[in-house]
């Protein structure tokens, strides 16, 4: 055989591996990474995303978080796999499109090293005191923090997550003046609000709303355009005199670059699918999340969109991370 026939031959043999391959997906676990700890409004979402998908097809989901660095690490862990959809990531607003312009040296390009896949939800914040908290209202804290520029403590999950900005907007917006605490996650964060350590905090609903319920914590706003379906009695902060005031983030599957365009478009579908179960819909409800699906070059356009938004807010505020 010389040796062009024998560089055919390969070439053909290769092209039906692949898309045999492809034909078969998945065939082993596909690796789920969540970039932030357990217990976080992203782990809640993505594991029950992964849960209804593997219920209803008997597609095996290995979730593995690796938080740290804003999410960037996770992502990083997912852009840097093998681009054959068996390593996957629920990014979010602050580590796809917040974080481009707040790092200096982000090891990954979200638009141009990873493939958007679906989007999946959104949800607003909710900023919470301790039960115990002197202060009931949005319109307390103002006050408060109008008396004693800085004294307040506003902690968030991290630097430059989008509860971080929020408070930014915030202080902006009211004319006041925090102390920002970055923690690494929620738990710690949320202990240290109960014992009295930090004063007010903000993340995202799906995150805080089982201490709300439990009477842990109280809810004093949510930064949506309207009341959360599942704490009808807070306001938003649009409501309590600043109108017009949104920030919200949201969630969605991203993979590696590379991905072949029938694994993206089968991974989209049957995501989109398990979005639209009453079951699923109502489990994402119950944790303050709006289900909202779509297509892999919509999500890309958001993200896309959603990076020059916040490069505005980011450089408004100063805020920068090297």
């Amino acid at each position: 055989m010389t040796t062009f026939k024998r560089a055919v031959v390969l070439f053909a043999v290769t092209i039906s591996a692949t898309a045999f391959a492809q034909d078969n997906y998945p065939n082993k676990p596909i690796r789920l990474v969540v970039p932030f700890p357990p217990g976080g409004g992203t782990d809640i979402i993505a594991r029950d995303v992964a849960n209804k998908v593997s219920t209803t097809l008997g597609w095996d989901f290995v979730v593995e978080n690796k938080p740290g660095s804003g999410g960037n690490l996770g992502v990083d862990a997912a852009a840097k796999a093998r681009p054959d959809g068996y390593t996957l990531a629920l990014g979010q607003t602050s580590n796809l499109s917040v974080n481009p312009t707040l790092y200096s040296n982000l090891p990954y390009d979200s638009v141009k090293g990873l493939t958007a896949i679906s989007l999946v939800a959104s949800a607003p914040l909710v900023l919470v005191v301790a039960s115990d908290s002197p202060m009931k209202t949005w319109e307390d804290v103002v006050k408060t923090a109008k008396a004693q520029p800085g004294k307040l403590n506003f902690a968030s999950p991290g630097n430059g997550t989008v509860a971080h900005l929020t408070s930014e907007l915030l202080q902006k917006t009211a004319d006041i003046k925090f102390t920002h605490i970055p923690y690494k996650g929620a738990a710690q964060a949320v202990t240290d609000l109960i014992g009295g350590r930090v004063d007010l905090y903000a993340s995202s609903v799906p995150t805080l709303l089982g201490s709300i319920k439990n009477g842990k914590l109280r809810a004093i706003a949510v930064t949506s355009k309207e009341r959360v379906a599942d704490m009808p009695d807070v306001p938003t902060v649009a409501e309590s005199g600043y109108k017009g005031f949104e920030s919200t983030t949201w969630f969605g599957f991203v993979g590696p670059a590379g991905i072949p365009k029938p694994i993206v478009e089968k991974l989209n579908a049957e995501i989109n699918k398990s979005l639209a179960s009453d079951d699923l819909k109502v489990k994402l409800r119950e944790q303050g999340a709006q289900v909202l699906g779509g297509s892999p070059e919509q999500f890309s356009a958001l993200i896309k969109e959603e990076i020059d938004r916040w490069a505005t807010i980011i450089k408004d505020s100063g805020t920068k991370i090297e």
